[in-house]
């Protein structure tokens, strides 16, 4: 199976078990006057629409470089990531307005015991998606499908956290915390968007980043370093600086160099760019070297 088809098919099945899922959330807030399952279906619904699209432009990100598109059409990818980042804070504000309106109202009172199983089904269930789809994303350099693995990593903590939560909210009642049943929806469903904020802020501005073609985080430098400095020292380059950059799933690695000697031999030079891509290739699949000579 083509890298194409695998990516494909890992998102089908996160279209298709995110769309149950928000399904299920959906009757169940109606069910159940919860605002937190409410809360976990409208992100799931708003990911469901970035997913579609991304089915139908996942061909775009196969297709190799040329004269007019010089970076292929990686950059179409953090474009969508910005797409989904705004989406997603636009929903974090709306649901956050409508929630803290219904705490001032006076609350929002659930059945604790039937929301706190009914999230431990829906982690349970999450785990089982996320372990398929880990498998299948084997040997994948995809930034789309790493996110929807995270978006599920965290969807099995959300759901088992929140589970857990009401049911240790059933034994406020008869204390002197008891005041609170009637908010605890709210809370929970508050603190599950405060969560979700940081992560949602931290992909939108690394596509910025991308899009812009700005240099990706230190670590992430300093790792291609490591990889290189080997192989530049074993052919007794002198490395000036390094020209990084991230666009989508793909990593343009440019290393400026110097020779101690008046020469450099075309079959020396052939020898170190092949190795450095090997090293290179080997950590970060979707990467490009180049090495260039400086006077």
């Amino acid at each position: 199976m083509t890298t194409e088809k695998r990516e494909k098919q890992v998102l089908l099945l996160s279209f298709f078990a995110g769309l149950a899922f928000a399904v299920a959330e959906f009757i169940f807030s109606i069910y159940s006057h919860s605002q937190s399952a409410l809360t976990d279906a409208v992100y799931d619904l708003s990911e469901l629409v970035f997913i579609a699209l991304l089915l139908f432009l996942t061909p775009l990100f196969h297709r190799p470089v040329s004269e007019k598109h010089p970076y292929g059409y990686f950059q179409v990818e953090s474009i969508f990531v910005i797409i989904k980042g705004v989406m997603m804070l636009s929903v974090t504000v709306s649901v956050s307005a409508s929630v803290i309106d219904s705490a001032l109202s006076g609350g929002n009172a659930v059945n604790n015991a039937q929301v706190s199983l009914f999230q431990f089904v829906l982690g349970c269930a999450s785990a089982v998606i996320f372990l398929v789809m880990r498998r299948l994303n084997r040997n994948l350099s995809s930034p789309t499908v790493a996110a929807e693995l995270l978006g599920w990593k965290l969807d099995v903590a959300y759901s088992l956290g929140m589970s857990l939560a009401f049911f240790v909210s059933l034994k406020l009642e008869g204390t002197a915390l008891a005041f609170l049943m009637p908010y605890f929806d709210q809370i929970v469903a508050v603190l599950v968007m405060v969560f979700m904020l940081p992560e949602s802020v931290k992909v939108l501005w690394g596509a910025v980043r991308e899009v812009f073609l700005f240099s990706p985080e230190p670590a992430l430098m300093e790792e291609i370093k490591e990889v290189c400095r080997p192989i530049l020292e074993a052919h007794h380059f002198s490395p000036l600086f390094y020209d990084v950059t991230k666009t989508g799933r793909h990593l343009w690695v440019a290393v400026y160099f110097q020779i101690e000697s008046g020469s450099l031999g075309v079959d020396a030079l052939s020898e170190a760019w092949e190795a450095a891509n090997a090293a290179l290739g080997a950590r970060y699949p979707e990467c490009s070297c180049e090495l260039i000579l400086t006077p």
